[in-house]
């Protein structure tokens, strides 16, 4: 482990010592509390590294959102063909600029931290020259520490012999310990609890998503519970901390996202409002009206343009009008029965 992610282990450790430095010239070298502070600093420090990539996934969350139904219609057509499903799927994500792991960004880049700092703690025991970053002074000050008689780099489940080599036993580590683990249960469970109430509800109408989702809202704070007897107290510290930042980061974070939202659907409003609109009363004028006309205006003018030739100048026998032409409104003859009969009459009065 420590050859695989040695690129890791010695910033994870540098950045501890550096917060025991600035936590030790004020509290104590030896103090506990300053060693509890240097872990939830480093956790805090870590988190606001990938603070960019988590607006980038709550962000790519939001736009997941937006085209939700075009998923749940896609996963409807293509039912029985997953990889056809997958190809638009993905096809889809690319139009809207989705990138789907840019939401596992954040988790992913903290599960080798999170190991590192467990390898970092472990190399802390008595007699050892050093530890990464720390010289022997600082491995000295690590052991010597502790919280109410609990040692940092130690778990409850240990064997005694090496509780009392670092100089505490199994009661002091419970009193300590099994609180840690119910606060870090309970910051779990509102951390899950806060994500799945953000969740959209086209993801949680698909029933395998929301029960999954339920499903690890109630059994990530069982797992940090179970794990909490098996873990260092310095590593309960640091996933205390972790989800103490998550809750306020979704909070803080959503709102700033909601605030985004708003302006741009303030944009879209005030776009719609300056775009021009047809007076009261006025038909709006179709393109296609127009280009029709603009066509049938060159064409009149080859067919119509030259004079008609013989009896058609002077009118024709059934009385139509000089350059009358099929199909055209204003040379066609109009019916108008009044004037027919008003015409009849004056000819029988004056026969």
């Amino acid at each position: 482990m420590a050859d695989f992610f040695s690129f890791i282990l010695y910033p994870v450790s540098a950045i501890l010592w550096f917060w025991h430095k600035v936590f030790g010239a004020v509290l104590g070298p030896d103090n506990g509390f300053a060693w509890a502070l240097s872990v939830f600093f480093l956790v805090f420090s870590l988190r606001v590294v990938l603070l960019k990539p988590a607006i980038s996934q709550l962000r790519a969350g939001r736009k997941m959102a937006k085209f939700a139904p075009q998923i749940q219609k896609l996963r409807e057509k293509y039912k029985g063909d997953r990889q056809r499903m997958a190809q638009e799927m993905q096809k889809l994500q690319s139009e809207h600029g989705v990138n789907p792991l840019g939401g596992c960004l954040p988790a992913l880049l903290q599960i080798p931290v999170f190991l590192s700092l467990f390898h970092v703690l472990q190399n802390f025991h008595p007699g050892a020259e050093s530890n990464y970053i720390f010289d022997r002074a600082g491995v000295e000050s690590f052991i010597n520490a502790d919280i109410f008689g609990a040692k940092l780099g130690n778990w409850i489940t240990q064997p005694a012999d090496q509780l009392a080599l670092f100089g505490t036993d199994r009661t002091s580590m419970m009193i300590v310990g099994i609180p840690l683990m119910l606060i870090a249960s309970v910051a779990t469970f509102f951390t899950m609890r806060l994500s799945v109430k953000k969740q959209t509800d086209a993801a949680m109408a698909n029933p395998q998503s929301a029960m999954m989702a339920k499903f690890m809202m109630y059994i990530a704070p069982v797992g940090a519970i179970i794990s909490g007897w098996f873990l260092p107290i310095a590593v309960l510290l640091y996933w205390l901390a972790n989800n103490v930042w998550t809750l306020g980061q979704q909070h803080f974070l959503t709102k700033k996202i909601d605030r985004e939202q708003e302006r741009e659907k303030a944009k879209e409003i005030e776009a719609k409002k300056a775009a021009p609109r047809p007076k009261p009363g006025q038909k709006p004028v179709r393109a296609e009206a127009k280009n029709g006309e603009e066509e049938a205006e060159p064409a009149a003018a080859t067919t119509g343009g030259a004079k008609p030739a013989g009896g058609n100048q002077a009118g024709g026998a059934n009385g139509q009008r000089p350059g009358n032409r099929p199909g055209g409104k204003k040379n066609q003859p109009k019916n108008r029965p009044g004037k027919q009969a008003a015409s009849a009459k004056k000819g029988k009065k004056r026969r």
